[in-house]
């Protein structure tokens, strides 16, 4: 395949199990020419460049020349990077670089469901959901032929992968302030496929919005009876009180501001009911329902060291 068919992704570096770094697998695998864009080098970059076809850039994605590079040859792209003061900046930059270009066909940015609730004027949300909402519009308004995804709370989030898992493992808990509302948690490696999906296929996507969540939408009781299905253990869930959780699970985690305000606020959101929401665009588009809990618990050392 020409070097003009590579597809860039950028904020693969971000671990592994991030989605960046799945797409970037799968394009492998299907022997696609990807060109991996990471913030740091290091052990993840260097795991990225021994796949098949991967060119791995160094480059960060506020500075136009660094994105300029990384985007020659490329007619494909998807943009997301990790939760950051940034994001809009990165993607305000994203954006003029596909412009200069004149060469870019596809783009599938990573947003989330969030933005569906929210308007300019709205201060429920944190400032990452209203920089995600931003950054949607300067992709509009940017005429680039955009395919959004919006994902509902990643079952990787703190929230679920740190928190959850170490109460589980500790006491057979799960410990979060939602209360009896419902939510619907999605698998990274879900968001990843479907990003994959989008990049490889036919350019009938541009211009479309998807919403991906799992399955079905439940509350945290009907959660952990999943969990102890899997984990073959009693799990249970209880409803803490939020400023107590916040002080004594979620502040000690020593996230930086802006992440503690995202996570935070999703907890917040969560017991307005904010994430009881059910899609099916994820079968629609893949063929296949969306993971379930299993898929965390393969991915997280704490969830195996509990199982029975």
């Amino acid at each position: 395949m020409a070097e003009v068919d590579r597809i860039l992704v950028t904020g693969a570096g971000g671990g592994s199990g991030s989605v960046g770094d799945m797409v970037v697998q799968r394009l492998s695998a299907w022997r696609i020419p990807v060109r991996a864009l990471v913030h740091h080098d290091g052990d993840q970059a260097n795991a990225l460049r021994a796949m098949d076809g991967v060119d791995v850039v160094v480059g960060d994605l506020t500075s136009g020349a660094d994105v300029v590079a990384a985007l020659d040859g490329c007619r494909r792209l998807y943009f997301g990077m990790s939760v950051s003061s940034e994001y809009l900046q990165a993607a305000a930059t994203v954006a003029a670089a596909a412009l200069d270009s004149k060469h870019i066909d596809t783009l599938v940015n990573m947003s989330q469901m969030t933005v569906s609730q929210m308007s300019l004027t709205s201060t429920a949300e944190s400032g990452q959901q209203h920089l995600h909402w931003l950054v949607e519009h300067v992709f509009g308004w940017s005429c680039l032929p955009v395919t959004d995804i919006r994902p509902t709370v990643f079952m990787e989030n703190p929230l679920f992968k740190t928190l959850a898992a170490a109460s589980i493992k500790r006491d057979g808990t799960i410990r979060l302030p939602f209360g009896d509302a419902r939510t619907s948690p999605v698998a990274a490696r879900d968001v990843a496929d479907v990003v994959a999906h989008l990049l490889t296929g036919p350019p009938g996507h541009i211009g479309r919005v998807y919403e991906l969540t799992g399955a079905t939408s439940r509350d945290m009781t009907a959660i952990a009876a999943e969990f102890s299905k899997v984990l073959r253990r009693p799990v249970r869930y209880v409803d803490v009180p939020y400023d107590e959780w916040l002080e004594r699970d979620l502040k000690p985690l020593g996230l930086s501001p802006h992440v503690l305000d995202h996570v935070s606020t999703m907890a917040r959101l969560h017991k307005q009911g904010r994430y009881d929401r059910e899609t099916s665009d994820i079968a629609d588009l893949l063929g296949r329902p969306p993971s379930g809990f299993e898929s965390l618990v393969d991915a997280t050392p704490a969830l195996q060291q509990a199982a029975a």
